[in-house]
């Protein structure tokens, strides 16, 4: 069974087209599986967190009771709808509602790097020394040996880290290759150009979106998965409210390794509140 489709060209080159469509299948089961194994793991397996550090009551005192937390998943999906519905049988003119929702979340992407690079902690996403160091703990603790606990997370927690650079890896290339293949159909943003690349350049630009494609059908269900699962329900509220609460932020995560504005008045703790609210990243 070949993972990709081939076509002949006229001068009798043998080139990729795409994907085999197949794969659309194999990404949305070995989704599902990993939510399968992953909710029997916690239900039956998984013991309960344990962190090393604890915080003193000062410091506690000193945490606003709504920790501000940044957090477009509409262009997204009409992606994977007008790119993979066609395959399965669902037929409507999907090129130009595929392409609007590509340059919509191309420049989500772009507001995004510039934002996160400029205006916030931009290494605060990327894993360091101790979430290594920790995992190797868990690890340890998890098949019985003797280890320390982990300390309470960074801002991000490792596997948040993990998978935002399997979105990144994903994300960047299937806009990179989009962009190129908009040449290849009408816009309003250049003329078109469907010999801008050769016929094997174009095969490949075309099997690599198609491989970042169903990548992103996995990756999205494990997102939409953990976002309901209940021990994440703060998490999640913090991604559509902007803020988590005192009490979770105390327990997860380290206000060493993620430092955040102390309330000095009950008045300023309400403004940190209405910034929570407001604040898209």
């Amino acid at each position: 069974m070949d993972l990709l489709e081939w076509a002949r060209n006229p001068w009798g080159q043998n080139i990729p087209i795409h994907i085999a469509w197949f794969l659309i299948w194999v990404a949305a089961i070995a989704g599902l599986l990993f939510l399968m194994v992953h909710a029997t793991y916690i239900r039956y397996f998984a013991k309960a967190r344990a962190f090393a550090n604890t915080d003193s009551p000062v410091v506690a005192a000193r945490i606003p009771e709504h920790v501000p937390r940044h957090s477009l998943a509409a262009s997204m999906f009409t992606l994977l709808f007008t790119a993979f519905l066609p395959k399965v049988g669902f037929q409507f003119d999907w090129v130009t509602y595929h392409w609007i929702a590509g340059s919509v979340l191309t420049v989500s992407i772009l507001f995004h790097i510039i934002h996160a690079s400029v205006f916030m902690d931009f290494w605060s996403i990327w894993p360091d020394r101790i979430d290594l160091r920790d995992a190797g703990r868990r690890i340890l603790r998890f098949v019985g040996k003797p280890a320390p606990p982990p300390d309470r997370f960074a801002k991000y927690p490792l596997e948040n880290k993990l998978y935002h650079g399997a979105i990144i890896a994903a994300g960047l290339s299937s806009i990179v290759t989009g962009v190129f293949m908009m040449f290849r159909v009408r816009t309003i943003f250049f003329p078109r150009n469907p010999y801008l690349f050769s016929d094997m350049t174009w095969g490949l630009m075309y099997v690599l979106h198609g491989l970042a494609g169903v990548g992103l059908i996995a990756l999205i269900m494990m997102h939409v998965y953990f976002g309901l699962r209940p021990e994440k329900r703060d998490i999640t509220k913090s991604m559509i409210f902007g803020w988590m609460s005192r009490d979770f932020y105390l327990k997860e995560h380290d206000p060493a390794r993620w430092p955040v504005e102390a309330s000095a008045s009950p008045s300023r703790s309400q403004g940190a509140r209405t910034e929570g609210l407001t604040d898209a990243g």
